[in-house]
């Protein structure tokens, strides 16, 4: 296998991956509906409210 075989291998895997990727996103987009907004009240894990970490227990 030469060089250009697997620099093209890499290309394919990552283009098809990446394809994946936005088929997923699209499908659970289309998925939870035309009125469930930003404003359902459930956030992702990166939003979480970060000031709940800190206070005592």
């Amino acid at each position: 296998m030469s060089q250009s075989d697997l620099l093209f291998l890499v290309l394919v895997v990552i283009m098809s991956s990446s394809l994946i990727v936005l088929v997923v996103q699209f499908v659970r987009s289309r998925r939870r509906g035309p009125g469930a907004g930003k404003g359902d009240g459930r956030a992702g894990w990166w939003e979480g409210p970060w000031e709940d970490d800190d206070r005592r227990r």
